[in-house]
């Protein structure tokens, strides 16, 4: 494969002209588990290119890359966390606290979460209403907030298979897990009017509200996923009547294994989720420690690398793995150039 050739020749003057001496010269990267396939396809391509180091990529979730991110300043601390989800202000106040003031945020494109069931199990056209209705702990029934106590999926919507609701989704620490709380949960609340309920019934905390809709059932339907979608799909190869949580990329790459479900009507897909039509879908992020650039060799040069058109760009490697390119790749191209470091969260 050629990748960045009119880039090649920079990089490796970039390379040859470090003349410090380092305690490590290889960048180090944790963090999401869905970017992590995404980071060691360029960490491969860019040793390969650049004459730098081969960077060490480690999963963990993205709040914990996030958090090893924070630690401080310095070799013995990571360089980049990659995360499926934005940071958050008390990462940055965590940061702020340990000397790490200086933080650039690089959108890498956009992946969309699927709900997927063993490749020769029933068809599933879903929706947020319906998603919510089976794995809530409480719902609405005849205007009363009452415990979710729903079998089958057919209990949800008639036009379910009549399926044991069963349901493997990523765990608190992984960014999946925020998109699906917000875009599939949330929402999901608020078409069955649960949320407005929930807030009627705590003088109008609507903050309330949105913690009991994500306040999923503990009777053994939902069950959180702490590892990375090879975990979820041994659970389903394990539990063949069960419905998985994955990231359109894994899924991709596993269709001989898994059945797609709709999402409110549309199949999610490359084109569905660039065009804005899929409703689950999500940017992916990694965030650099600015004050390690100049320090650690390689790491603007990295970055640069992996936003570049020939890697990130709809014609890349990454696009032929699963990421949709994001249409304003070249914005953030110019801001690494720049150095940018992101402002305050708004």
């Amino acid at each position: 494969m050629t990748i960045m050739k009119i880039a090649l020749s920079t990089l490796a003057a970039l390379a040859c002209s470090t003349g410090a001496s380092f305690a490590r010269d290889n960048l180090q990267i944790a963090g999401s588990s869905t970017v992590l396939p995404y980071a060691t396809i360029v960490a491969e391509l860019f040793a390969e290119n650049s004459g730098f180091a081969a960077p060490v990529v480690e999963g963990g979730g993205s709040g914990a890359g996030r958090k090893k991110m924070c630690e401080g300043l310095g070799e013995g601390t990571i360089d980049i966390a990659n995360s499926s989800s934005r940071i958050s202000k008390s990462d940055i106040e965590l940061c702020t606290t340990n000397g790490v003031t200086e933080i650039m945020e690089i959108r890498i494109g956009y992946d969309g979460i699927v709900f997927a069931s063993k490749k020769d199990g029933a068809d599933f056209a879903l929706t947020p209403s319906d998603v919510y209705l089976a794995l809530a702990a409480q719902v609405v029934k005849d205007g009363a907030i009452v415990d979710n106590t729903a079998k089958q999926w057919s209990e949800v919507n008639a036009a379910l298979p009549a399926q044991d609701i069963l349901a493997f989704i990523p765990g608190t620490k992984h960014g999946t897990r925020e998109v699906f709380d917000t875009k599939v949960i949330v929402a999901g609340c608020e078409e069955t009017g649960a949320f407005a309920a929930f807030a009627a019934a705590n003088g109008g905390d609507e903050d309330k509200a949105e913690e009991l809709c994500m306040t999923l059932r503990s009777d053994g339907v939902s069950v959180d996923i702490d590892g990375d979608y090879t975990e979820t799909l041994a659970r389903l190869e394990a539990n063949p009547m069960a419905m998985g949580v994955f990231g359109l990329s894994f899924y991709q790459n596993n269709m001989d294994k898994l059945k797609v479900a709709t999402m409110s009507g549309i199949v999610p897909s490359v084109e569905s989720i660039s065009t804005g039509e899929y409703p689950v879908s999500r940017p992916l992020y990694f965030y650099v420690k600015k004050q390690h650039i100049g320090v650690i060799p390689g790491l603007k040069e990295y970055v640069e690398f992996f936003v570049s058109d020939d890697v990130a760009g709809p014609d890349g490697p990454l696009a032929a793995y699963g990421l949709v390119a994001d249409p304003e790749l070249a914005a953030t191209q110019a801001a690494v150039a720049a150095e940018t470091v992101m402002g305050p969260l708004e």
